[in-house]
């Protein structure tokens, strides 16, 4: 489940994080250039010119129905934000206001359909 900015440089995807120009990527491995973090987290910083692609990657779904962003898993459960904007259906749901018109909810993950990423 993937949910934030990935870039692809060398041919391989990293997730990153923009920084201010230049953008952090980030492995759980050592590599040339890479600096530990904390244990298992390494980081290196990357000028525009250095790497391929940026893009924002999105894992969306299906639950009883509705359209869904995933934006996390915790054992056999899923945290999922609709996005069908229609207040009523949220609370037919039995979903949370998370935030004004933002609604959220744990699903059982065996509930869930349509899995996939969304690249953008």
């Amino acid at each position: 489940m993937r949910d934030g900015y990935v870039v692809t440089w060398q041919g391989r995807e990293y997730d990153a994080a923009p920084d201010g120009d230049k953008v952090r990527i980030y492995d759980t491995t050592p590599g040339d250039g890479f600096q530990e973090v904390k244990p298992g987290r390494y980081v290196r910083v990357l000028d525009p010119e250095e790497y391929d692609e940026m893009s924002y990657v999105r894992t969306l779904c299906t639950w009883r129905g509705e359209p869904f962003v995933v934006l996390a898993e915790a054992d056999n459960w899923l945290r999922l934000e609709y996005t069908g904007g229609r207040a009523p259906v949220a609370r037919q749901l039995g979903l949370e206001e998370f935030d004004y018109g933002v609604y959220q909810g744990w699903a059982p993950a065996h509930e869930v359909r349509d899995r996939y990423e969304h690249k953008v």
